[in-house]
């Protein structure tokens, strides 16, 4: 493949000005998002307690804390209806086939609490068997990397409903967290005090990208990401042709046995737009794997370049971690 690395740029990002202006009295974050529109509502996620579903345990539930926020402080809601689904992610255990959500569960607004701010608050949540037995699969039709999709809809006493299909990124970001929909994983449970710590990385092959190595040779340290079976570590993308890029994180998950990187994870570099690391491309490739009884040395699999940003395909490429 041809050297692409004189084309090869540091991703530099300008700050944007954040203008901040005194309110009138009511003219809160919520008046201004609803604003010229005919009274609506959301729901905010206040903690995700449980999203993850670990297989054959009987015990494992999905469960977060929601807040109602509408322009009467809760008043237009009626309930909230739940729908639940499920997606099979993992072609040799189980039919392969994904099921379509369906009515799980009713909240009455009547079991709705207050919360610190005046605005109704409710938790919720579902088991692993309840959701099993309604989507008509059993434990042995699921693994690792399986999820379940749980949907909120907010029902008006006017009849109007509000979900997932209303949501604009506004509402998504980190003040509203209105996702209204969450995909807990079924997970094979990994402890926190494996696949952790200070681990000596190599990898092979060479960059075709870069034309020097993706990682150089070197220690890197291992922690725990945003799941218990998520890990993560930071190292700088082909080092040795010496832009001056800092180190970005790495991350993978563990699932049953397999080594899966996250896709679309950042270099720091680009040709055109992004260079992009990712899961292994090619039908027959896996993507490395793990001994839960062992955590001496694992490998995993990824791509390099995952969209071609650089003018030619992705690649793949093995890292080898071993611990120290």
């Amino acid at each position: 493949m041809k050297n692409w690395f004189k084309q090869i740029s540091i991703l530099l990002f300008s700050g944007a000005a954040l203008c901040i202006s005194s309110c009138d009295e009511g003219d809160t974050v919520v008046d201004q998002v609803t604003a010229g529109t005919e009274r609506g509502a959301i729901l905010r996620t206040i903690t995700v307690i449980s999203n993850e579903l670990p297989v054959g345990d009987d015990s494992g539930n999905f469960a977060v804390e929601l807040e109602v926020q509408d322009s009467e402080d809760g008043e237009l809601v009626n309930q909230v209806e739940v729908y639940v689904g499920f997606r099979d992610n993992t072609e040799e255990i189980g039919p392969g086939t994904n099921v379509e959500e369906t009515l799980f569960a009713t909240i009455s607004s009547t079991t709705f609490t207050n919360g610190p701010f005046g605005l109704p608050r409710f938790t919720y949540s579902a088991t692993l068997p309840d959701m099993l037995a309604h989507v008509n699969r059993t434990n042995d039709d699921i693994t690792g990397g399986d999820q379940f999709t749980i949907r909120f809809e907010l029902v008006l006493t006017d009849g109007r409903r509000f979900s997932f299909v209303n949501n604009t990124s506004t509402l998504t970001g980190s003040f509203f967290r209105s996702p209204f929909l969450y995909t807990p994983t079924v997970i094979c449970p990994v402890q926190e005090d494996l696949f952790v710590g200070d681990y000596q990385l190599t990898v092979d092959p060479i960059s075709p990208v870069g034309g020097v190595p993706i990682w150089n040779n070197q220690t890197v340290t291992i922690s725990i990401g945003e799941t218990s079976t998520e890990r993560v570590f930071s190292a700088i993308y082909l080092e040795d042709l010496g832009i001056g890029n800092g180190p970005e994180e790495f991350k993978f998950n563990l699932i049953c046995g397999k080594i899966v990187p996250l896709g679309g994870q950042a270099t720091g570099l680009a040709c055109v737009d992004n260079i992009t690391l990712g899961p292994p491309v090619g039908d027959d490739v896996t993507s490395g794997t793990y001994d839960i009884t062992d955590d001496s040395s694992f490998t995993i699999v990824f791509a390099e370049d995952e969209s071609g940003d650089c003018g030619g395909s992705a690649t793949n490429a093995t890292a080898t971690l071993t611990k120290i």
